[in-house]
């Protein structure tokens, strides 16, 4: 694509019709969700009036997407978006959203670049003690077995009730995220 920093222009005719300016072709709805995907910016303007008709699309592509079963807003979100176009509290959801947002882009982008994020330690660390738990202390990576031994000898390693007691803790958080 030409230049990524400018967003992509695509024109919608009077029937409709999508066109991508940079490729002089027309496009689809799931081919406009693939350049977003990509982490394209696009922009879409009716024709004949100019008009930015670009978030009515991305709530279109939203909707396809939720009616296809690929649920990502939970009922609960949804209802509480409803709610705030009839409340006061509309001034504030747009930023708190964008800022939310933004919060986990730049999560995702940590983790992926390998950076270390507060929390992943600790994270890991529950991951392997309930392996652990789950296989009766059996080793479930390479390397794991002397692990196991060094910390029976150094009086450092969890016993099963710490471990059934955090496994417990992420149930109650897991639950509470659905």
């Amino acid at each position: 694509m030409a230049n990524d920093k400018n967003p992509l222009l695509i024109k919608r005719y009077a029937s409709r019709r999508l066109y991508n300016t940079e490729t002089s072709d027309y496009v689809t709805l799931e081919d406009i969700s693939g350049f977003i995907r990509d982490g394209r910016e696009v922009q879409i303007v009716d024709l004949k009036t100019g008009d930015d008709l670009t978030r009515q699309y991305l709530l279109q592509i939203i909707a396809e997407h939720e009616s296809r079963g690929e649920n990502v807003l939970p009922t609960n979100v949804l209802n509480d978006l409803v709610r705030s176009y009839t409340t006061q509290a509309s001034s504030v959801v747009p930023q708190f959203l964008q800022a939310s947002f933004d919060m986990l882009k730049e999560g995702q982008e940590k983790m992926m670049g390998g950076m270390k994020m507060p929390g992943i330690e600790a994270m890991q660390a529950q991951q392997e003690a309930f392996m652990k738990a789950m296989t009766g202390g059996l080793p479930w990576q390479a390397g794991e077995a002397d692990d196991d031994k060094s910390e029976s000898e150094d009086g450092d390693g969890e016993n099963l009730d710490d471990i059934k007691k955090q496994l417990a803790e992420l149930q109650a958080k897991l639950s509470k995220l659905k």
